[in-house]
């Protein structure tokens, strides 16, 4: 019997992290951060409130050392396919 609070699974962690901010790391260097509202068992999320980091890595000439530029967007509400999901971070705990 499991204990309302309680961690016994790695989903029980995101269980609890309903409604709080979470950090959604995505293949091809994308991370996100927002507020988790929904998930399944395939790592579907729905967020809201997200902020979108994006390394983009210009093409250079070789043995020249590349540049990274990072952009960030906001986006309002984010449905993510659990499929590109790398890690997901629940919020730091006291």
């Amino acid at each position: 019997m499991q204990v309302s609070g309680e961690i016994q699974e790695p989903f029980d962690l995101i269980r609890l992290s309903l409604s709080e901010r979470v950090m959604v790391k995505l293949r091809g260097d994308r991370q996100l951060s927002g507020v988790l509202h929904a998930y399944d068992g395939h790592m579907n999320m729905i967020l809201s409130d997200v902020e979108e980091t994006v390394m983009i890595v210009d093409p250079v000439p070789e043995g020249v050392k590349p540049s990274i530029r990072v952009a960030k967007r906001q986006i309002e509400m984010l449905y993510v396919r659990g499929d590109g999901v790398i890690l997901v971070s629940p919020p730091q705990r006291e």
